[in-house]
């Protein structure tokens, strides 16, 4: 038990690590709370919520091995070598070809003019949760940018 519990500290390690050093799986975690909070103004199927939560998890998951594979990339040698920018760009690459398809499917699901004035009619006509979206986005911006880069 001693095993598991020592392995999962070092997960949430790994998480917090990643979270403070790679600006881009903030922004990804940042769209994943969005993509969520306005799912729940479209009727999405089972289905539906399972695309978005496997490609929103394997999105995150390709952040973490990208921060893996630079950070070994790096202890390997800081001097420039072609084997480590082609490790390096195609682990980027994997990341970028999620967000795509992401970004597909999620113009798939939510692309409804009517939905859209739906949701900001919501907004609108309640001024409250207006600021409050409007603090998130403040929010959102400072989270993505807050921590600075051990690169």
């Amino acid at each position: 038990m001693k095993k598991q519990i020592k392995s999962f500290k070092a997960a949430f390690a790994g998480i917090l690590s990643a979270i403070k050093s790679e600006g881009h799986l903030r922004f990804h975690l940042v769209a994943a709370f969005y993509v969520i909070a306005f799912s729940f103004f479209y009727n999405l199927s089972k289905a539906q919520w399972a695309v978005l939560l496997l490609l929103i998890g394997a999105i995150i998951a390709a952040e973490f091995f990208n921060t893996a594979i630079e950070n070994v990339c790096d202890l390997v040698t800081k001097e420039y070598d072609e084997r480590i920018k082609i490790a390096k760009d195609a682990s980027a690459a994997a990341v970028l070809a999620l967000s795509i398809i992401a970004v597909v499917v999620a113009f798939i699901f939510y692309f409804d003019f009517s939905r859209m004035y739906y949701i900001a009619m919501y907004f609108f006509s309640r001024p409250w949760l207006l600021i409050l979206f409007v603090f998130s986005l403040i929010m959102s911006v400072v989270f993505i940018g807050k921590f600075k880069s051990k690169k």
